[in-house]
């Protein structure tokens, strides 16, 4: 029968952050570690990935996987198709996951992890690129792949020097050098990261587009030039916007009224009764295509210190109008 952990008879708070402080040195010491190791094994990896023509399949076991399921998911977000297969679970039918197109990148400190190596004679005969990071050389995972990526640590954070703590850090910090240096050998862009994150902040800023948010139809304020003054007021409440467009028969935009223009009049005390929209609007106006980037009209806004903007199809014509309100609840801003 296994014992009790025996309880905490008292807590030293000084000795608790003396170990932290320990650990952030023993960690950060094994990553700079890497810098003086990293070679060629590391620039043939990213070599092997990038003329792939399936994914980057990733297994470890342990701690180690907990670790290859993050580099999967970091390679997968940044433009290299990867994905963890739990080597344990690939010796019951998950191997059939792994395709001939694919690379298998094994992630073990010691390189000794039975659950790989007892499917490594069936990967040798798939005739996938095997590629070992591990902290050993020597080891069964190092001698049998084609590539090795050295990981090795002189010591884990752990004070009993068990725990993988600098040993999982290393390897995540590794996984993050191939995620980096693949990206950029891709020509990976802002706009690519956020295709692959459409619900993040980043992804409704540069996939949103104008037209996705923009009110458009009978939704639209707008009156023709010789409209009274009271039929332009009529459509600038009834659509709720706080501003109209004024628009010529064709539909192009020749002006705008907003609610800071009529303030503006009525402080001058202009007698508005008898004038029309062509004389009361501003001839001006700020407008964006419906193509641009939402984010982009937000910043339109920001710039001109106003609250909507009119939108203008490819032929110049009013297609739509969107203002602050509407970008908020697209959580653009």
């Amino acid at each position: 029968m296994t014992a009790p952990i025996s309880k905490v008879s008292s807590f030293n708070a000084q000795r608790a952050l003396d170990l932290a402080h320990e650990t952030f040195d023993t960690e950060a010491a094994a990553i700079q570690g890497l810098k003086s190791r990293i070679g060629q094994g590391f620039t043939q990896a990213v070599e092997v990935i990038l003329g792939l023509e399936g994914r980057v399949v990733v297994m470890g076991m342990g701690k180690s996987g907990h670790v290859g399921r993050k580099i999967a998911a970091t390679l997968a977000s940044t433009g290299t198709p990867a994905m963890f297969v739990h080597p344990g679970e690939a010796s019951h039918g998950d191997l059939g996951m792994v395709t001939p197109s694919d690379m298998v990148l094994m992630i073990s400190n010691s390189g000794e992890s039975q659950e790989v190596a007892a499917i490594l004679p069936v990967l040798k005969r798939l005739g996938v690129p095997l590629v070992a990071m591990t902290g050993n050389g020597r080891s069964t995972m190092a001698m049998h792949a084609n590539l090795w990526i050295d990981t090795a640590v002189s010591k884990e954070a752990c004070p009993l020097n068990l725990a993988p703590t600098a040993s999982t850090t290393a390897q995540l910090a590794m996984g993050d050098a191939l995620a980096v240096a693949l990206l950029d050998a891709r020509g990976f862009r802002a706009e690519d990261f956020a295709r692959s994150h459409p619900g993040g902040a980043l992804g409704r800023k540069l996939l949103t587009h104008v037209s996705d948010v923009m009110r458009s139809g009978d939704a639209v304020p707008r009156v023709l030039p010789e409209a009274s003054f009271s039929e332009l007021m009529r459509e600038m409440s009834s659509k709720g916007l706080g501003a109209t467009a004024v628009v010529s028969e064709a539909g192009a935009v020749v002006g705008i009224f907003t609610d800071g223009d009529l303030r503006r009049l009525v402080e001058q005390g202009t007698d508005l009764r008898g004038k029309t929209a062509a004389e009361v609007m501003h001839t001006s106006p700020c407008t964006i295509s419906a193509h641009a980037l939402a984010v982009d009209a937000a910043d339109l806004m920001e710039a001109r210190r106003i609250t909507s903007v009119l939108v203008l199809d490819e032929a110049g014509h009013l297609c739509g109008a969107v203002n602050s309100n509407d970008l908020m609840r697209a959580k653009v801003i």
